[in-house]
């Protein structure tokens, strides 16, 4: 991880947060550590921040490619099956014709077996543009999550920057005051 250098400072560092439900301090002395500490704290922030954004933008490319693996997936199946059935369906045209060609004994079953292929063949067809709609919805939900993703990106960088500019002025401020009460005495 990277860490933010502090300016020098000729006061001593400050000291850790006590734990949430610590009773062993007063609470005027653990409002006063929470009040110093807060200096510190924005900068543990912004790290946690840039882990988060890093671990989010990891499970999001897992997730990515474990949805592309499974569209690939899905595709290939029905591309298999549509081969298949295209070969079937030739196949049963050659049987069909034979059997036309021949005295019709059959030809009760071969309806039916027609008629079934019929079936499968609108329902492949069906399935094809069911693919393509969800495919495109997948598309515009990526791009959707990609434009919201980029701009939390610039909120994260806008709040970086406001950060490092009220540490600087409060530091300045501090400095100030501290001038102030050296020149009292």
């Amino acid at each position: 991880m990277d860490t933010i250098e502090q300016p020098p400072s000729s006061t001593p560092p400050l000291p850790p947060l006590p734990p949430p439900h610590s009773q062993a301090q007063p609470p005027r002395t653990q409002l006063s550590q929470h009040l110093s500490g807060s200096l510190s704290f924005s900068s543990h922030l912004s790290m946690d921040d840039e882990d988060v954004s890093r671990s989010a933008l990891t499970t999001y490319r897992a997730k990515e490619e474990e949805i592309e693996k499974r569209r690939m997936d899905v595709k290939e199946r029905i591309m298999s099956q549509l081969t298949r059935v295209e070969e079937e369906t030739k196949r049963l045209a050659l049987i069909r014709e034979e059997l036309e060609t021949l005295s019709d004994p059959m030809g009760k079953e071969v309806t039916v077996v027609r008629k079934k292929i019929d079936t499968i063949s609108k329902d492949l067809k069906l399935l094809g543009q069911i693919c393509q709609k969800k495919e495109k919805e997948y598309k515009e939900a990526l791009e959707a999550f990609n434009e919201k993703n980029k701009e939390k990106a610039v909120l994260v960088n806008k709040l970086t920057e406001l950060t490092a500019e009220s540490e600087k002025l409060r530091m300045k401020k501090l400095e100030e005051l501290s001038k102030s009460v050296e020149s009292l005495q």
